[in-house]
């Protein structure tokens, strides 16, 4: 964490520092580009959470689904004026100059600002616009601004709610919707007629998203939808000519019927996709869209799935070149943003009081704790995903996986501390994204430390970093990067639990399965928790891919713990052995049979009994120990690409 805050500082200073031109976007065909006709792909982070709260965010969706909801529920324990102090704190923490410093270091080059109309105008007094939201706009502004990252702003929530799903748009069911309302939608039009207004100069704006997810019946095609469109496309061209217009389709960003031809000549059509497959024909009728009427593609919202999904969008949309944004960017209790909010033991206590399960707090004790819950809200006190943010922008142009941690040998290698990649480079699992619909499946049972298909879970063991890998599966594996730090034998001490059947395990080391089948025997409960040692087997200093492979599921892991030991695996020779040891007809040079000749090539190697590796050396079928190797007693390693055999040997050249 020191090195993030040095990172940000280092980056707060650099923004006073430095000044920069930054172009306007614009469209060109098929493409987004800047002043210079250069393509812009936009990379983005779309900030949710911020100034519309979704009951989901925040673990409130069974008792206050909406905003307008919650508010309620706060004002009804601490009244209206602590809650607006509240409301004012979320508002400044929730972004800050820390987190677009952040955001733009990780790789990302926008922002979407999903915005609340009710921050930035009256609907008791259309005439009069609120200071808050343009104020936070322009403080957004600022900060990208070093970082030549432009920000697209999306009307999330219009005046009235515009969809059937509430808590989307803070829709509010006993009060006229958008659709049922001219009140509302002229005030829509005055809104973003004075956002353009204002930024109608400001290159740092990306471009205006009109409206989030409609998701109302707008006529058979869409003709409502595209009347209001146009209307808003009107009041926003009197007083700006330069910003893109994002245009959404209905149903959730994903029905464009009626809404061409185009009837802007700097407009983009945005769409969302969520839980289905990532493939081509997927998105077919929307390239169609693209290349019937020339005009740019955006996936303007994009999320709540696992890290292999995420990477493979990303090649869908890199194939394609169409840009994304990635929703949401933190939220509590999920690992599938870039930032997980660390819930405090005081916020939880008004969940339960509002679920039904706690006796009602004090107003002193909710305030001070909602009052602890936006302190949680600043990066600085959130928990980093480094997996989330590489399956968004690193793997989809890599097969290689990264280490997750600085493992080291000898030492403890925590198994949920595997590789990071995407299913089938850095782990196999059954079950690893989403692309049946929401709610359909999940890719994590635990739902914990990472975002992957592995599953993860809180661990009670005496040693422990947290959390264990569980509810294993037959055939999946995972793949670590250790350091070894010196060459000896290393036995393989294997922590693990399970309930009532025995698991086995084997473990390999760059392609070689260097135990054998491990047999875990059943330990009487989930974290009950016992350890399995292996025989030890020769490690070379240096850096090695660790592959477990679990032959038999039904048990939980810990940890390995990689120990050099004295307990040798050596075999006799036998025919289960990879060789055989023989003497040339002299008697004196040992001769090293391969017992399996079409397994070859085999690899060998000679180390005295410290683990000092004398020879290393490749061979096919037969292998003559020369005289350059000192008289002494050896162990001799014979691998091949799924096996390995070690016997001792006494060498004595001088008899």
């Amino acid at each position: 964490m020191k090195n993030s805050f040095i990172l940000f500082c280092f980056l707060s200073l650099f923004s006073f520092s430095t000044s920069f031109s930054q172009p306007f976007l614009k469209t060109s065909g098929e493409k987004i580009v800047d002043d210079a006709g250069n393509e812009v792909i936009l990379k983005s982070v779309g900030i949710g959470g911020w100034w519309l709260q979704e009951g989901y965010m925040f673990e409130t969706s069974s008792f206050a689904n909406t905003q307008h909801e919650l508010r309620k529920k706060i004002e009804e324990l601490i009244g209206t004026d602590s809650t607006n102090i509240f409301y004012e704190a979320f508002l400044n923490n929730f972004v800050t100059r820390r987190d677009i410093d952040s955001i733009a270091a990780w790789g990302f080059n926008s922002i979407r600002l999903p915005m609340h109309y009710n921050l930035l105008i009256s609907a008791a007094e259309p005439d009069t616009f609120i200071d808050k939201g343009f104020q936070l706009i322009d403080s957004l502004i600022a900060w990208c601004r070093p970082h030549n990252m432009h920000i697209i702003l999306d009307l999330h929530a219009a005046p009235g709610g515009q969809g059937h799903d509430q808590p989307i748009s803070d829709y509010d069911p006993s009060k006229p919707s958008l659709w049922e309302s001219e009140e509302n939608q002229t005030l829509t039009a005055v809104l973003w007629k004075e956002l353009a207004r204002r930024y109608a100069n400001e290159p740092i704006i990306g471009g205006y998203d009109i409206l989030n997810e409609p998701n109302w019946e707008l006529g058979s095609s869409n003709e409502i939808l595209r009347s209001f469109y146009e209307r808003i496309t009107d009041s926003i061209r009197q007083v700006d000519t330069s910003h893109i217009i994002f245009i959404e389709g209905n149903w959730f960003a994903t029905d464009f019927n009626g809404l061409t031809p185009p009837w802007d000549e700097n407009m983009v059509y945005s769409f969302h996709k969520y839980w289905s497959a990532c493939n081509t024909s997927s998105i077919q009728y929307l390239l169609n869209l693209r290349d019937t009427y020339n005009v740019p593609l955006w996936l303007g919202e994009t999320g709540e799935n696992s890290n292999h999904w995420f990477t493979q969008l990303v090649k869908l949309m890199d194939q394609h070149n169409i840009g994304w944004a990635c929703w949401p960017y933190k939220k509590t209790g999920s690992v599938a943003g870039p930032l997980t909010i660390t819930k405090p033991a005081g916020y939880q206590v008004l969940l339960n009081y509002w679920k039904g399960q706690a006796p009602k707090p004090t107003a002193d004790y909710a305030f001070n704790a909602l009052l602890e819950l936006t302190d949680s809200l600043r990066i600085e006190h959130c928990t980093y995903h480094p997996d989330v943010i590489h399956a968004w922008l690193t793997f989809p142009n890599q097969s290689q996986t990264i280490p997750f941690r600085y493992n080291t040998v000898p030492g403890k290698i925590f198994c949920t501390d595997y590789d990071m990649g995407y299913q089938n480079t850095a782990y196999n699992d059954a079950d690893y994204q989403n692309i049946s619909g929401p709610g359909q499946a999940t890719w994590n049972s635990g739902w914990s430390y990472r975002n992957d298909g592995v599953d993860i879970e809180q661990c009670s063991d005496g040693i422990t970093n947290g959390y264990n890998v569980g509810w294993v599966n037959d055939g999946e594996w995972l793949i670590y990067t250790i350091q070894v730090t010196q060459n000896n034998y290393y036995a393989f001490n294997i922590r693990y639990a399970g309930q009532s059947t025995t698991g086995k395990i084997h473990i390999e080391i760059d392609g070689i399965n260097v135990t054998g089948t491990v047999n875990l025997p059943p330990t009487g409960g989930w974290q009950s928790w016992r350890s399995k040692t292996t025989s030890g087997v020769m490690l070379e200093s240096g850096i090695h891919k660790m592959k477990v492979v679990i032959e038999t599921g039904g048990f939980n892991l810990n940890f390995i713990d990689m120990a050099v030991t004295t307990n040798i695996n050596t075999r006799e020779s036998n025919n289960n052995s990879l060789f055989n040891i023989h003497y040339d007809t002299a008697g004196r040079n040992p001769v090293i049979k391969a017992n399996y000749p079409d397994k070859r090539p085999f690899r060998i190697k000679i180390s005295d009994l410290s683990g000092k590796i004398i020879l290393s050396d490749t061979f096919d079928d037969i292998y003559k120990i020369s005289d350059t190797v000192p008289d002494g007693i050896y162990l001799i390693s014979v691998f091949n690409t799924t096996n390995c055999s070690t016997q001792k040997l006494m060498i004595n050249f001088s008899f």
